[in-house]
């Protein structure tokens, strides 16, 4: 026999109000309210379960309510449903209460073709007051609390207190205002974060019939996600050590702004900073696009450096000297280095021989006038003397066409391109012609040191050139993404002391990039997302200090200015951490949305509370135990917090980062073999048949008679 709809109703009650206030309400249940299971609401459920969902009727339809703890207390007063008095005493009994918190409010929006209608909304208008009935969700009801909101395009999975109720997600809530996906090694914190990416695509995918324009930048310093996404279309994947499916990763010198130069040398902020500036700022202007004469080039920039030295030193006024053991040195100095450098560029330029001639003439003069006088010292260089030279070098370069300056000076941070080499040479003549020099010596040493290294040179100085644009289109993505919505960069092998760095210009280079395509094309966006596996490796806590800054800070600092901006132009981040606190406050208070997996330091769960109000903490109790795959959704991408089962993904699209196999190795059932001495040629990128013979040698030597060797 069918239930009328005020008994259908009453049957669903399981409590009534005992206590309220605006983050809590207290419950008293009933006596004939289920211990374990609920068969009343259309599909067995478990009841009273902490952190299900309970209805109590209201003003705009339903408040919808989470259990935050179930209790016993012993009750002197026992009331009976359907009991009279008849003059006998009761014993006392057990009391079950439960506390909830109110989340929303669920209004009922008519019938239609699939039945009946609701909708969740976020918030409480008005709250119940003592003696009303607490009732339990029907399926449906329970569904579309969970289920609420539109555009929820992308299903991640379903929610295991909401009678498995499918977890969808709009994409714009859940990318636009950043993600972070926090949890425990181990918890299937990065299969989520490849889900996402790879969830999202296929949803694309299936509504535009066509591959997505879409763009996703994964920085992955472990190398986990170079075979991830390799059936979804075409990916490309960078790395230091490029193989089969992977190409050269490369991040030119030329792409560093000055603050990247001076973390990454250690320039200090007195002298070596400004010395650094000034060189990349020449490297800059003196770039040329579709100039071929590089050896005329390189002179007249030597010429602009010599000039730009003179100025200053008329700056400084007379005797534009320092005397020092009675003598006037300084000035001197630098003529003596212009000559020299001048001897050199005769030999690159032969066509020009004679205006550069005109310039080593003038330093001859001038050298021979003030050498000596009567009493044997240096006389002092007068203003009319320098600026003779000074004028001398600027007739040279226009001579040779060339301009003192270009008519809009570029910037240092201009990413014009240029050689390491051609930097070099700019440090030593700022350095030589400074009158410091011993403050440059151990910087110019450190920096040709670094340089020099052969692990960063194939990164950061490639053997084939590329342009701007070129690197725009692989590395984040062509027009329409037709080569590829997934870019993976692999930092596994970048060395340690490039990593920031490295990281740094790619997150940079990525902002201003959409900065630029917004302001040409009339405030557009191109959305792009930015993961970060590993998430405390690069936005790491760091002490401020404004004068030195870290390679780590200035890492730290790019991906504040994108989470603080970012989502202006389009960009969103993507953390995933295993270490919460120990990532910068600013990134991750910037997170709109959170995906939480299984979390036991107790720090970590300290900090992951403050991100959420105070009445929605109960939720959070479950994050020491929850099971691998599951994980909570709160924060701007769901309606309200919800326990999520992630869907499950093939082994083959999972990222490279299970568990290692101690005991199957150990007890045989997994083969492993090694070959160290391929390791060793790898890593000292030798030949390993040129190792082999050098191991050969060593052992026939070992082995030779004592007599055979000399004394």
């Amino acid at each position: 026999m069918s239930l009328s709809p005020l008994a259908y109703a009453d049957s669903l009650r399981v409590g009534i109000v005992d206590f309220v206030s605006p983050d809590e309400i207290k419950v008293l249940l009933e006596i004939e309210t289920p211990d374990v299971v609920a068969l009343n609401t259309g599909t067995p459920r478990p009841f009273p379960r902490i952190n299900g969902y309970v209805l109590i009727p209201s003003d705009q339809g339903h408040l919808v309510a989470q259990v935050e703890w179930i209790t016993i207390e012993r009750s002197q007063y026992p009331k009976r449903k359907g009991m009279q008095d008849f003059g006998l005493v009761d014993l006392p009994y057990p009391q079950r209460k439960m506390s909830l918190n109110p989340l929303g409010s669920l209004v009922y929006e008519g019938t239609k073709e699939n039945g009946e209608q609701y909708s969740f909304k976020r918030g409480v208008e008005s709250y119940p007051t003592v003696g009303d009935p607490v009732l339990l969700p029907t399926e449906v009801q329970l569904r579309s609390i969970v289920e609420s909101g539109e555009n929820r395009h992308i299903k991640i999975g379903t929610s295991p207190l909401a009678a498995n109720a499918t977890v969808s997600v709009d994409p714009d809530r859940l990318f636009g205002r950043h993600l972070a996906v926090l949890g425990n090694t181990g918890s299937g914190k990065s299969c989520s974060v490849a889900g996402l990416i790879r969830w999202s695509l296929e949803a694309a995918k299936k509504k535009r019939g066509a591959n997505p324009n879409a763009r996703f930048i994964v920085l992955d310093p472990n190398g986990e996600y170079a075979h991830t996404f390799r059936d979804i279309g075409d990916v490309r994947v960078f790395s230091v050590d490029p193989g089969l499916h992977s190409d050269q990763l490369q991040v030119p010198l030329w792409l560093w702004n000055s603050s990247e130069w001076a973390a990454f040398t250690q320039a200090s902020g007195r002298a070596q900073r400004p010395a650094l500036q000034r060189a990349l700022r020449q490297r800059r202007n003196f770039q040329t696009v579709g100039t071929s004469n590089a050896g005329k080039e390189s002179f007249l920039n030597y010429l602009r450096g010599a000039f730009s030295t003179v100025q200053q030193e008329i700056s400084n006024g007379s005797p534009f000297a320092t005397v020092r053991d009675g003598r006037y040195w300084g000035f001197l100095e630098l003529l003596g280095a212009i000559y020299s450098s001048l001897e050199t560029f005769k030999q690159i330029l032969p066509d020009d021989v004679d205006k550069i001639e005109k310039i080593s003439s003038e330093i001859t003069a001038l050298r021979d006038d003030k050498c000596k006088n009567e009493r044997g010292y240096n006389k002092p260089f007068e203003y009319a003397d320098v600026q003779g030279l000074s004028e001398r070098i600027e007739t040279t370069i226009a001579e040779m066409g060339g301009h003192i300056t270009s008519e809009t000076p570029i910037h240092e941070d201009v990413p014009r391109s240029f050689k390491y080499e051609d930097l070099l040479v700019d440090l030593e003549f700022i350095a030589t012609n400074s009158g410091n020099r011993q403050w440059f010596d151990s910087f110019l040493s450190r920096v040709t040191t670094l340089l020099a290294d052969t692990r960063m040179q194939s990164v950061c100085s490639p053997s084939a050139d590329i342009s701007l644009d070129a690197w725009l289109n692989e590395y984040i993505g062509s027009n329409n993404a037709d080569n590829g919505a997934v870019t993976v960069i692999d930092l596994s092998l970048v060395p340690a002391e490039l990593t920031h760095i490295i990281t740094a210009v790619i997150a940079r280079m990525t902002l201003e990039a959409l900065q630029r395509y917004r302001n040409i094309n009339s405030g557009k966006t191109l959305p792009t997302m930015l993961v970060m596996e590993e998430a405390h490796t690069f936005v790491k806590r760091y002490h401020d200090d404004a004068e030195n800054p870290t390679s780590g800070a200035i890492c730290c600092q790019a991906f504040e200015k994108i989470a603080r901006e970012g989502r202006k132009f389009g960009l969103g981040l993507v953390l995933s951490s295993q270490r919460p606190s120990e990532l910068s406050p600013t990134v991750l208070s910037q997170c709109n949305s959170y995906l939480l997996h299984r979390i036991s330091n107790d720090r970590d769960q300290e900090l992951v509370h403050k991100l959420v109000p105070d009445n929605l903490r109960g939720l959070l109790r479950d994050l020491p135990t929850l099971p691998s795959q599951n994980a909570i959704l709160l924060g701007w991408a769901s309606e309200l917090p919800v326990l999520v089962k992630m869907n499950s993904l093939r082994k083959d699209h999972q990222p490279k980062s299970e568990d290692p196999g101690f005991w199957s190795v150990w007890s045989g059932a997994t083969e492993r073999n090694v070959d160290w001495g391929a390791i060793a040629a790898e890593w000292q990128q030798v030949d390993s048949s040129q190792q082999n013979s050098g191991e050969e040698q060593r052992d026939e030597d070992d082995g030779a008679n004592e007599d055979d060797i000399p004394f």
